[in-house]
């Protein structure tokens, strides 16, 4: 099942819908994957999904404006997952890859209340001159857990979506020499989205625990410049979810994000292999199998 946030033409608030091909389908649920869960709890919104999809929908090309399908998570952790880009983003600072990498899976807080949804433009933060984009994926959680472990973390998780951890570049590297950070490197913007596509969707292109066969797809621009796959996960989404639960509560609508693909993000590419950095003007498309493709404009 297919989860969005949506405003149609000519109407004034927005819908939680499920997509049906090109159709949409109002669900009686609040306009938040989030608030949706919280009130029906994941098996009962999966439900009201399917009933909502048996009657009338709205073609797609009706949709006024898309929105984050999480615009308000209670949390927003992101992590450092793919080896690929990890170990090339070191060897450009002349860095060795750090032995406490591979066991345990790091992350950072970033800002839940920036989220962006499908088409929605960004600005480019006043004092950067490298902007970067980031192919990740996202996952929702559907359930409260703490100390997750194993089958119990995995299916904590309702569904996954594409998600664009946008980055001033210069802004991080130089606050992170106060050894604390990204902050305002990534506290900005974060788009996500259009869809969150609940994990039953993705049983027959599962490659284990909390990991999954899906091309990753970059385009600025309308040209390519990444591509990768979400089963090179170093650490699944299963081990972010037991580590991010360690000694906490997590709750449904929170937010995990994977880190970047290997060849990901322009830092790792190189600007002048990928027509320098991001500027207004510039357009940015994300694409994942099945979890659809989102579009990030960037504008003064």
């Amino acid at each position: 099942m297919r989860f969005c946030v949506v405003q149609f033409e000519n109407q004034s608030d927005p819908k939680l819908c499920v997509a049906n091909d090109n159709t949409l389908h109002s669900v009686d649920a609040p306009p938040s994957v989030r608030g949706a869960l919280d009130q029906y709890g994941p098996d009962r919104l999966k439900e009201l999904g399917t009933q909502a999809a048996s009657g009338d929908g709205t073609p797609i090309d009706k949709v006024a404006r898309w929105l984050p399908p999480v615009p308000d998570p209670r949390t927003f952790r992101d992590f450092y997952a793919f080896e690929q880009h990890v170990k090339t983003c070191r060897q450009k600072r002349g860095q060795e890859m750090l032995p406490e990498w591979y066991e345990i899976a790091v992350f950072y807080f970033s800002n839940p209340t920036a989220m962006l949804g499908h088409n929605q433009p960004v600005k480019k933060p006043t004092d950067t001159k490298e902007l970067d984009l980031e192919l990740e994926v996202g996952c929702v959680l559907g359930r409260e857990v703490t100390n997750a472990a194993g089958q119990q973390a995995d299916d904590a998780i309702f569904g996954y979506m594409v998600l664009n951890d946008l980055s001033a570049r210069d802004l991080q590297r130089y606050e992170m020499k106060c050894m604390l950070g990204p902050a305002k490197g990534k506290d900005f913007a974060t788009a996500i989205g259009p869809f969150v596509v609940t994990t039953d969707e993705l049983a027959d292109v599962k490659a284990g625990p909390g990991k999954y066969d899906l091309t990753m797809v970059a385009r600025k621009n309308g040209k390519e410049i990444s591509r990768g796959n979400m089963n090179q996960l170093t650490h699944d989404f299963t081990k972010m979810v037991e580590r991010a639960s360690r000694d906490v509560t997590l709750y449904p609508g929170d937010v995990l994000g994977s880190g970047t693909v290997g060849t990901g993000c322009i830092l790792e590419l190189g600007p002048e292999n990928t027509g320098g950095w991001l500027e207004p003007g510039d357009t940015i498309e994300l694409e994942i199998d099945r979890l659809g493709t989102l579009t990030t404009p960037i504008i003064e």
